[in-house]
């Protein structure tokens, strides 16, 4: 495992941040947001179609926290574009949006750099009575993904202009409460008053995956299209297990607001979850997206209470645990971690630690039709890393997966 130190000079006068909101391309959007909203604790935030004078796309919308959803289907058979994502890639993120000081520049930047082939969507500004929003797409350095630049600092809406307030219909998604999480306003579905909110407040990084000697050369677009820098990496060595390896480097803005982990298989025994992935998906694509929350143990709790499922890891796991941390614990600046361990074992959490902290992290099976995406939830305790001591034990539980699947 190698982490980078963060350069000193930039090389983009861009400012990144945060994650500004996810774009999938779904088979039926009203459904797909129904099932965050009801499985998740999502709540509705914005709403085109039809009715707002959009003619050919339907849009959902919902947000918990700072976290934003938008699902998109096609609303007239003739949208080729839609048509053929669907068919590759299944439901699928198409568009990963970064929230930005200025959209121009970032835009400009990124077609400087890559070349006009870079750009898809030159800036433009949209208004309402809420305000203006500038955005701008660039094609990402691989398959179908793009990204959207997103300047707002002067909008005041629930989320872009054409889009309708669906907060007025009783959606909730937009006060936030203690904690920067929003509650779903009364009224909206009832799933929230008996079962309650998970508390998941901000999209912590998104993985994508790529075919096997693909990876530097993405990293690589990172660094010479967008200005980012090595945050992290790992190498097939420690990321492996009887049967599978990949490799995995986390690309970061100059100032660490975003972070992306690009993903490669390396050559094993066996299909790796990488590989499964890609032959799924149809190529290179958004794998999972890991979501920060502040109380794993209540965001757990709540989402298993309505009907999430997790992948699960052998006892043995938390024994081995236990036994590290009691060594750990005996060295000068050892890791402590506050939550009771039998009740992160009940709930199937991970644990990884190193000197600067510690972080919790489980996750779900995938949550549509093909073995491709799924989510992640992660407490963060001063550690920064992305759970390397738990790689072992994960991947062995995905390949569980993998096996009763017959795609081992």
């Amino acid at each position: 495992m190698t982490s980078y130190a963060k350069p000193d000079v930039r090389t983009t006068p861009v400012t990144y941040t945060a994650f500004d909101h996810l774009h999938f391309y779904v088979g039926n959007a009203a459904q797909a947001a129904a099932y965050y909203i009801t499985r998740f604790g999502f709540a509705p935030l914005a709403y085109r179609g039809l009715e707002t004078g959009s003619r050919s796309i339907l849009t959902h919308v919902v947000r918990q926290g700072d976290i934003t959803l938008a699902f998109s289907s096609a609303l007239t058979p003739d949208n080729a574009a839609m048509a053929r994502h669907l068919a590759t890639h299944g439901d699928g993120v198409h568009d990963v949006a970064f929230r930005v000081d200025d959209a121009t520049a970032a835009y400009e930047a990124a077609v400087a750099a890559g070349g006009l082939d870079v750009g898809l969507s030159p800036p433009k500004t949209l208004t309402d009575e809420h305000g203006a929003v500038t955005v701008a797409t660039i094609r990402a350095g691989w398959t179908d993904t793009t990204h959207t630049f997103v300047q707002r600092a002067a909008y005041t809406g629930a989320f872009l202009p054409g889009y309708r307030d669906a907060r007025a219909a009783g959606g909730g998604g937009g006060a936030k409460a203690a904690g920067g999480v929003a509650p779903a306003a009364a009224g909206g579905d009832p799933l929230v008053t008996l079962v309650g909110v998970p508390g998941l407040g901000v999209i912590d990084h998104v993985v994508s995956n790529h075919a096997d000697g693909d990876m530097e050369r993405v990293v690589a677009w990172y660094e010479r299209v967008l200005g980012w820098h090595r945050f992290w990496s790992v190498d097939d060595k420690q990321m492996h297990t009887e049967y599978s390896a990949l490799r995995s480097v986390v690309v970061a803005d100059p100032d660490e607001a975003i972070k992306m982990p690009i993903n490669e298989p390396a050559s094993g025994r066996r299909v790796s979850q990488i590989q499964e992935y890609l032959d799924y998906y149809g190529g290179a694509g958004v794998q999972h997206v890991a979501l920060r929350t502040t109380d794993i143990l209540r965001a757990v709790s709540t989402l298993r209470d309505r009907g999430v499922t997790f992948i699960t890891v052998p006892d043995t796991y938390y024994e081995d645990l236990r036994r590290r941390l009691g060594v750990e614990a005996g060295k000068p600046g050892g890791v402590s971690v506050a939550e009771d361990l039998t009740a992160l074992q009940a709930l199937g959490v991970l644990v990884d630690f190193d000197e600067t902290g510690y972080l919790l992290q489980i996750f779900t099976k995938p949550v549509g039709e093909r073995p491709t995406l799924f989510l992640e939830i992660i407490q963060r305790a001063g550690n920064q890393g992305f759970g390397v001591g738990n790689f072992k034990s994960l991947f062995e539980a995905i390949e569980r997966e993998q096996a009763s699947r017959n795609n081992l």
